[in-house]
C-alpha cells in the first residue's frame, strides 16, 4: 500500500507540473526551459541529500542512478517536445503508458509480476485513454507529438527502473539528486552543441521553480517506493498525472469533460483499487 501512495502523490505533482508544461513550452525552446527547471529541482533537493548523507553511497548505486539521469533526461525531452507540438488529449495517454514499460522490466529483474498486475496496467492506461479522449478533430502535428510523447513514456519507465534500485543500493535522495544533476550535465552539453536563447526561458523562471519543485516531489516519491514492496506499483499509479492534467485543463483551459471522460475515471480508479487488492 506504501508504494500505492507514494505514487498517488507523484501523479497529483507531475499532473500539475505537465499542465504547466504545456504553459511554458509555447514560449521557448525545450533546451533552456529544461536546464532552468532541472537547475531549480537540484537546488531545492542538494540540501535536503546533504542532511541524509552519503554514507551509504555505493560505486553500483552511482552508476544506476547515473543510467536513472541518462534515462530521465529523455523522457524530459520527450515530454516537453509532445506537450509543445501536440494536444493534451494526445499526449497524456501516451506518456501515461509507461506503467507497461515498468511492469516489464521488473518482469524481466525477477520480480513477480501476476496477471492481475497487466490487468490492472491495462485499465489504467484504458481509463487514462478515454478520459483524453476529446471530440472533433485533433490539430498539430500529430506524428511527431507521438513519437515524442513515446519517447518520454519509455524514458520514464527507464528512470524509475534504475533509479528505485540506485535507491535500494546507495539511498533515495542521494539516487534522486545524482539523477538529475545527470540529466543537468546532459542538457546543457546539448545546448552547447545545438544553442537556443536561454532568455524566453528565464522570463519564466518562477513557473520553471515550482515546476522543478513538482518534480523533484514526484520523481523523490516513485524512486522512495524501491525500498518498498512492489516498487512497480508507483510507477503504475503515478501514471495517472495525465488524468490530473486533463481535468486542470478541463477546469481552467475549458477543454470538454464528457461522459466517455467520466468512464474513464471510474476505469483508472478501478484498476488503483486493482492492484491494491492485490498488495
Amino acid at each position: 500500500m506504501t508504494s500505492l501512495l507514494f505514487g498517488l502523490i507523484a501523479a497529483l505533482a507531475w499532473g500539475l507540473h505537465d499542465f504547466l508544461v504545456r504553459h511554458v513550452s509555447q514560449k521557448a525552446a525545450a533546451g533552456p526551459l529544461m536546464a532552468v527547471a532541472l537547475a531549480a529541482g537540484s537546488a531545492i533537493l542538494a540540501p535536503l541529500t546533504l542532511i541524509e548523507g552519503w554514507s551509504g553511497v555505493s560505486a553500483p548505486a552511482i552508476g544506476l542512478a547515473l543510467l536513472s539521469g541518462v534515462a530521465f533526461s529523455l523522457a524530459s525531452l520527450g515530454l516537453y517536445r509532445a506537450f509543445a507540438i501536440g494536444p493534451v488529449a494526445l499526449v497524456a495517454p501516451i506518456c501515461g503508458a509507461y506503467p507497461l514499460g515498468s511492469l516489464a522490466l521488473a518482469l524481466a529483474s525477477g520480480s513477480s509480476v501476476t496477471a492481475r498486475d497487466w490487468l490492472a496496467v491495462a485499465m489504467v492506461i484504458a481509463g487514462i485513454a478515454l478520459v483524453a479522449r476529446q471530440p472533433g478533430p485533433q490539430s498539430g502535428p500529430r506524428a511527431a507529438a507521438i513519437l515524442w510523447a513515446v519517447l518520454g513514456a519509455a524514458g520514464f519507465a527507464l528512470t524509475f527502473h534504475f533509479g528505485q534500485a540506485a535507491a535500494r543500493l546507495g539511498g533515495e535522495l542521494p539516487a534522486t539528486l545524482i539523477a538529475r544533476l545527470t540529466a543537468l550535465a546532459l542538457v546543457l552539453l546539448a545546448l552547447q552543441v545545438r544553442p537556443a536563447p536561454m532568455a524566453p526561458a528565464l522570463r519564466h523562471w518562477r513557473w520553471l521553480a515550482l515546476m522543478g519543485a513538482l518534480d523533484v516531489l514526484a520523481l523523490g516519491f516513485v524512486i522512495a517506493s524501491g525500498s518498498r514492496p512492489n516498487p512497480e506499483y508507483a510507477a503504475v499509479t503515478s501514471a495517472i498525472f495525465g488524468i490530473v492534467t486533463i481535468l486542470l485543463a478541463w477546469r481552467f483551459l475549458g477543454e470538454r469533460l464528457g461522459r466517455v471522460q467520466g468512464a474513464g475515471l471510474a476505469l483508472v480508479f478501478a484498476g488503483i483499487a486493482t492492484l491494491a487488492a492485490g498488495s
